[in-house]
């Protein structure tokens, strides 16, 4: 997967392309971590790239997919108009309602709304943690 990395409130946020791979297993989920671990606190996905299953709440698939961003303690930012499934479920509704209070998982209608106050020091934490163990040079701002 091509990196494109683009910061907000100073944090860098991978973003990723909607012609990307379905994201349709907690597998998948976790790729996305692991390409965002060491260059971005977050990442946003176009909800295009989410299988039908991740907006039926009774498959389990979005809790999956989504605690394993909140235990990596990396957001997830589900990018698009999501109305097409909310509209025929309001256990879904009010997921999205719940996510958007929280601190880890934001559906947003586009990249403008990810809002400065949202991200968080997680990727600074990271990049201390790292350096003080020795790690260099993995690509990261030359602030830190």
């Amino acid at each position: 997967m091509s990196r494109t990395i683009i910061e907000r409130g100073g944090s860098p946020i991978l973003v990723c392309d909607e012609n990307g791979p379905a994201v349709s297993s907690t597998q998948h989920a976790l790729d996305l971590i692991g390409e965002a671990f060491d260059c971005a606190d977050a990442v946003a996905v176009p909800c295009q790239r989410f299988d039908e299953t991740f907006f039926s709440l009774e498959t389990g698939l979005a809790g999956e997919i989504t605690q394993k961003f909140v235990n990596y303690r990396i957001r997830l930012y589900i990018v698009g108009d999501v109305s097409f499934w909310t509209d025929r479920s309001s256990a879904l509704r009010d997921f999205v309602h719940e996510a958007n209070q929280g601190r880890h998982i934001r559906f947003i209608a586009d990249l403008n709304d990810i809002a400065l106050s949202t991200v968080s020091s997680d990727f600074r934490r990271r990049i201390a943690t790292a350096k003080l163990r020795g790690v260099h040079d993995r690509g990261w701002p030359s602030e830190f």
